[in-house]
């Protein structure tokens, strides 16, 4: 076969839809889909969603992309390239979430920075039984940060890690997580937009290389009621026009060692807590994860090195001084969830929020905060909804899109339990 294009974009659902293309098309160019995908559920519902056009006839959007973003693929004689979305008049789509990042980046370079960040994810591993139901991968030997056969027997993450290095993929780090069969992915820091490219693409890669080991690699919040949950921690820095972190103050982190932009990120986060849940933990699934005590970015608190608050401020300085936001998972579009992120920072420092005092309690049994994350996605969508100035600021189409969504997604999932809960997301996510 002659080598073709794989030209894809990541959508509202956080799903990566694409086309293949002749090789022809392996350059600057373009392709064409239905701006109404931006309606589409999980369940194939089509629903008339703002900025969708569903009743204006379902025109068109357009995917561009550059030839020096094309790839190689995982795929035999296929390339692969990430584009970003146009409407039919040739005007950036709103809907865009590539698009929301680029504007988080633009905003925070207009303040001399560029913002640089590294993505931690986590997954589950499925098998269906003999009845083709979904069931825990089995690895009876698994342990936090277990490596090795006890942990996979299948290797599957051998492979994974293969190509993702044949790709150029820069893996930070592969292992297994508390809860068996979870593992987490980091790849290392990098320019927003590159790092968010190469973490969707990975996620779909690893997706993808997964079944074929016959598992299904579920980077949804919980796929296992009796286990604990998987985050999207989001981790980021800013280089300043001198080329240093301009969060660093010195060869320590930590709380200790904070300087103003670092408080007033800090203090945009918490203002906006309520509010980035709704974008940021998407699905009723992720209210299953946001749990207090459960190491999961529930409470509108801060701390040093401590896993049991949301945002973490790393105890490294010098080039690797950086903040950890840990209620995001992978059900959000890591390109919008990114964006929300940089945004919610990006508003304290301007707007200058107070910030409250760091957390103290163990997030066990005692914790400072007395507020958190809403409790179910229908409150986190009516909390994003009030948020005005959020949604102002990462796009307001794009949130009026999301919170329609959410809100069809609350009632759609509102009888659902257990499997069919998880059945509702698990083959998108």
């Amino acid at each position: 076969m002659r080598t073709r294009l794989r030209a894809v974009f990541c959508d509202h659902l956080s799903i990566v839809r694409g086309k293949y293309l002749p090789g022809s098309k392996i350059g600057d160019s373009s392709t064409r889909f239905c701006r109404s995908t931006f309606g589409v559920h999980y369940d194939r519902d089509l629903l008339n969603a703002p900025g969708a056009m569903m009743m204006q006839g379902m025109p068109d959007m357009e995917l561009k992309w550059r030839h020096d973003d094309i790839r190689d693929s995982w795929d035999a004689d296929t390339k692969i390239v990430i584009g970003d979305l146009y409407d039919d008049a040739g005007e950036p789509l709103e809907l865009c979430p590539r698009g929301a990042l680029k504007r988080a980046v633009a905003d925070w370079r207009k303040r001399g920075l560029s913002p640089k960040v590294g993505i931690e994810l986590e997954a589950y591993a499925l098998v269906a039984d003999e009845k083709g139901s979904l069931v825990p991968y089995d690895s009876p030997g698994g342990v936090v940060y277990g490596t090795g056969p006890f942990a996979d027997p299948l290797r599957f993450n051998d492979r994974i890690w293969e190509v993702a290095d044949e790709l150029g993929f820069s893996l930070d780090m592969v292992t297994a997580e508390y809860d068996s069969p979870q593992f987490e992915y980091t790849l290392t820091f990098d320019d927003a937009v590159k790092a968010v490219d190469d973490i969707v693409l990975f996620r779909l890669m690893a997706r993808e290389i997964a079944l074929e080991y016959g598992v299904i690699l579920s980077f949804m919040p919980k796929p296992i009621a009796e286990c604990g949950g998987s985050g999207m921690h989001i981790n980021f820095s800013f280089v300043d026009e001198t080329g240093g972190n301009a969060l660093s103050t010195g060869e320590k982190g930590g709380p200790d060692h904070m300087n103003d932009l670092a408080r007033g990120c800090l203090a945009g986060l918490l203002h906006h807590h309520k509010g980035l849940a709704g974008l940021i933990a998407p699905t009723a699934n992720s209210y299953q994860r946001l749990q207090p005590g459960s190491l999961s970015g529930y409470w509108r608190n801060w701390g040093g090195d401590h896993r049991n608050v949301t945002t973490r401020i790393s105890s490294e300085g010098g080039p690797k001084a950086r903040l950890e936001h840990r209620t995001a998972d992978a059900s959000a579009n890591p390109y919008t969830a990114t964006a929300a992120i940089l945004q919610a920072a990006r508003l304290g420092v301007e707007n200058g929020y107070t910030l409250p005092p760091m957390e103290t309690g163990d997030g066990f049994d005692r914790t400072d905060a007395k507020e958190g994350t809403a409790t179910d996605l229908k409150g986190a969508a009516a909390d994003l909804k009030a948020d005005t100035v959020l949604a102002d600021a990462i796009g307001a189409g794009l949130v009026a899109n999301h919170v329609f969504m959410k809100e069809k997604e609350a009632k759609k999932t509102r009888d659902l339990e257990g499997d069919a809960l998880r059945d509702f997301y698990v083959y998108f996510v």
